[in-house]
């Protein structure tokens, strides 16, 4: 019998009030409590993990992506106009590392956010609009090979599971 595959999961989504307004982003799919109890989720907030507070001040990228970020191109802000650009790459780094310790393929990551966003995140106004492309954490997860998906893409998430583990 083939192994389930490991799926990072962002804190937020399985319930923990860790966003940086103290609340939540429970995700109740089916599917995440099927995960769930097949054991396949590996939870984590990469930003509370590189010791950002709850609640914490709204941060978004400025004049770039994730990737741009990882590369010393962009900032991250908050709405205040702090740099906080280090704690979000070591905020990146440790979902990597969460991930690579538990042999996590996959991860379901919050969008929007300027670190898990996968498939749009904030446009670095603070005014509320979103634009296409990823957070931080999405950027190097990719990089090294995790397969990132939003809380909006779990039934592509259940395709590809089923892909991997039915080859193996």
């Amino acid at each position: 019998m083939t192994a389930k595959q490991k799926i990072l999961l962002s804190a937020c989504l399985a319930g923990h009030h860790v966003r940086y307004n103290g609340s939540d982003k429970s995700c109740t799919a089916n599917l995440l409590q099927q995960w769930r109890d097949e054991g396949r989720l590996v939870i984590h907030c990469p930003e509370l993990a590189a010791g950002l507070e709850t609640p914490r001040l709204s941060a978004e990228m400025v004049n770039g992506h994730g990737i741009d970020v990882l590369n010393g191109r962009a900032q991250v802000m908050e709405s205040d106009g702090q740099d906080v650009t280090q704690p979000y790459v070591l905020a990146a780094w440790l979902a990597l590392k969460t991930a690579q310790s538990h042999g996590c393929r996959f991860a379901i990551l919050t969008d929007g956010s300027p670190t898990c966003g996968s498939q749009n995140v904030y446009n670095g106004a603070f005014s509320g609009m979103k634009m296409s492309g990823e957070g931080v954490a999405t950027a190097l997860l990719r990089q090294h090979g995790v397969e990132v998906f939003s809380e909006h893409q779990l039934e592509a998430l259940k395709q590809r599971l089923e892909e991997i583990e039915s080859s193996s």
